[in-house]
């Protein structure tokens, strides 16, 4: 069944206000429109809810990405359209449901930061937000190449998504920066467990541990994450598992050399 049949046939025909809610609306249609009902910006959502409001959101804010420097070129709409087939995998129907937000978002009058802002105020569930800015950061890296507005959106947005700003560090070390230093490298590692290099061993593991329980694939998929998107969501993981065990190596060798 599409998004949209989901999302109808789990009764998301609701209207939240504000950017989510106008893209929502246009995305059901007005056909829909006696059907609709404001419930707010705090809602509570079922998963097919929550998973509707992703996908609105997600495509919203990659329109306005592609946007970011005052158009949106055809280059950057076959960018989008091979992120869509090839890394996020969708059928047919599903990837014409994407373009369709996508274009409707093109012309709205709101930000990107709006948004942001919106679905942190309807998703409580950090992991979900993550995800959401894990996919900015690859569509603003499939050209294989960070432009200056683009980079401008990564560092701000992570305040109104309600993430640390360390994540851009941290996601500038995957996607980008491979060649950086170890030092830097390693502040990046703390930046994906969200800890700070004092933190004692006991807390590094405790972070870790939280960290992977929020991105196991049968927990964000109960909040709402389509099927096809868990792979972002598992590569977060594997970062996450990555970041502790090259922390935790990089201090037994500090504690060695201090021994020796």
């Amino acid at each position: 069944m599409s998004w949209l049949g989901a999302g109808i046939g789990a009764g998301i025909g609701m209207v939240f206000g504000g950017p989510i809610g106008a893209a929502l609306g246009a995305w059901i249609g007005s056909s829909f429109g006696s059907g609709l009902r404001n419930v707010g910006d705090t809602a509570k959502l079922n998963r097919d809810g929550a998973q509707a409001v992703f996908i609105v959101t997600l495509f919203s804010m990659l329109a306005k990405m592609a946007k970011a420097d005052g158009q949106v070129s055809k280059a950057e709409v076959d960018l989008i359209d091979d992120f869509i087939k090839n890394n996020l995998r969708l059928g047919e129907e599903e990837r014409a449901e994407a373009i369709r937000i996508f274009q409707n978002a093109k012309t709205d009058s709101y930000s990107i930061y709006d948004y942001a802002k919106q679905y942190r105020q309807l998703v409580r569930n950090q992991a979900m937000r993550e995800v959401v800015y894990r996919l900015l950061f690859a569509v603003a890296h499939a050209d294989g190449q960070l432009h200056r507005a683009e980079e401008e959106i990564l560092r701000r947005i992570p305040t109104y998504l309600g993430l640390h700003e360390s994540i851009f560090s941290a996601m500038a070390g995957e996607f980008g920066n491979r060649g950086a230093s170890s030092a830097v490298s390693l502040e990046q590692h703390y930046a994906v467990l969200g800890c700070s290099p004092d933190v004692s061993d006991r807390e590094l593991k405790l972070a870790y541990r939280r960290k992977a329980a929020e991105f196991h694939p049968d927990k964000i998929a109960s909040k709402g994450l389509p099927d096809e998107f868990l792979r972002h969501a598992e590569d977060q993981m594997k970062s996450v598992t990555v970041a502790y065990e090259t922390i935790v190596a990089a201090r037994k060798r500090s504690a060695a050399s201090e021994t020796a």
